[in-house]
């Protein structure tokens, strides 16, 4: 295992092209980390380049005390999951888990020994003599992972390996990875688009925007305290809703078309009197029927349990999420208007307009 260090790293194309703005970052040993980010942020060409499959334009990308920029894949020590499997058609799951370790001229019992623990330790054991063609989804990407695991890495690199599994069969993948960390402790680098595997998978993770990391942290402090309107925006399902308005000097709130909201001023922060700024609101933090904001009901989406109730309040879409059990006996109705508001103060988020910046409390 070692430690993966980004110094100051960029990445820009022939013709200007710029896609990694700089990216400092420290990978403890051990430490798993995603990389999460709608497409085209630049979250698989940093995998790449830890990978060597990318050249760094600037900076240093470190594998322990070790800088890897200048070498070849093979000499970097790391193994990657990809997410088309990559196994090789005709050869059984014994022969793709054992081919990387016969290239580098291992003994048959030390080949043996190791496939067979992989196996072991993803359930493989009774399916070695079968060829991909026979194998789930699910099979042949917990085969792709075995061949990663028998090489004994220093640095694991999953690239989105989950995309091409149906729903179930991601939860199921992603507890694998989890419980496969938990065994090994080896230092990996996850990138995903999705923010369920991300959040379910980090011990950090890094929201990527325009080959820039928006912010870095655990799961918790990413979804509590978004660093800008776009974190808030893409972590979380629903997003946070986003709200521009107006505070006066007695901390009143006003929205985009200067009418008065049915906010306490002892829920605004005394250095927002007389800005403007984006009020941000989660849906799992609104209540029905609470003083706040008057919106428009749209539409009603029902999830078992639980309930979107889609609302606009001018241009603004607002989201809010409740138990189905809170409307039983007063149903609402598309075209109806409502009031919700913030659980409390402490769930109510604000952010610079002009940076899109979070604004501390």
């Amino acid at each position: 295992m070692a430690t993966l260090s980004f110094r100051n790293v960029t990445k820009t194309y022939p013709g200007g092209v710029a896609v990694i703005h700089g990216i400092n970052m420290e990978v403890a040993d051990g430490e798993f980390i995603v990389i999460v980010g709608p497409s085209g942020c630049g979250k698989s060409t940093l995998m790449r380049m830890v990978a060597g499959l990318e050249s760094v334009t600037g900076g240093e990308i470190c594998i322990g005390d070790k800088v890897v920029n200048d070498l070849e894949p093979a000499e970097r020590d790391i193994a990657m999951v990809f997410q088309n499997y990559a196994l090789y058609p005709h050869m059984s799951v014994y022969e793709n888990m054992a081919y990387g370790l016969k290239i580098r001229k291992l003994s048959k019992t030390e080949i043996k020994d190791r496939v067979d623990n992989a196996a072991k330790i993803l359930e493989l054991s009774l399916l070695l003599d079968r060829r991909p063609g026979q194998l789930s989804g699910g099979q042949r990407q917990r085969v792709a992972m075995g061949r990663a695991i028998v090489r004994d890495p220093k640095v694991f690199l999953f690239d989105e390996p989950l995309s091409n599994l149906d729903a179930k069969l991601r939860v199921q993948m992603r507890l694998e990875i989890q419980r496969l960390h938990h065994r090994l402790g080896t230092t990996s680098l996850y990138v995903t688009h999705d923010q369920v595997e991300a959040m379910t998978l980090a011990q950090r993770m890094v929201v990527m925007n325009k080959g820039v990391p928006e912010q870095i942290g655990t799961p918790v402090e990413v979804f509590e305290k978004p660093a800008s309107m776009f974190v808030a925006s893409f972590i979380g399902a629903p997003p946070m809703n986003l709200i521009p308005v107006q505070v006066d000097a007695q901390r009143r709130v006003l929205d985009a078309d200067g009418v008065l909201l049915d906010f306490s001023p002892d829920m605004v922060p005394e250095h927002l009197a007389n800005k403007k700024v984006v009020l941000g609101i989660r849906p799992e933090h609104i209540s029905l029927h609470t003083k706040g904001i008057t919106v428009n009901i749209e539409m009603i989406e029902i999830l078992g349990s639980e309930q979107l109730i889609h609302g606009r309040r001018g241009d603004i879409p607002v989201v809010l999420r409740c138990p189905i059990g809170v409307t039983r006996e007063n149903p609402l109705h598309i075209g109806e208007a409502i009031q919700m508001g913030p659980d409390g103060i402490h769930q109510l988020h604000w952010f610079d307009p002009e940076t899109s910046k979070r604004i501390e409390d």
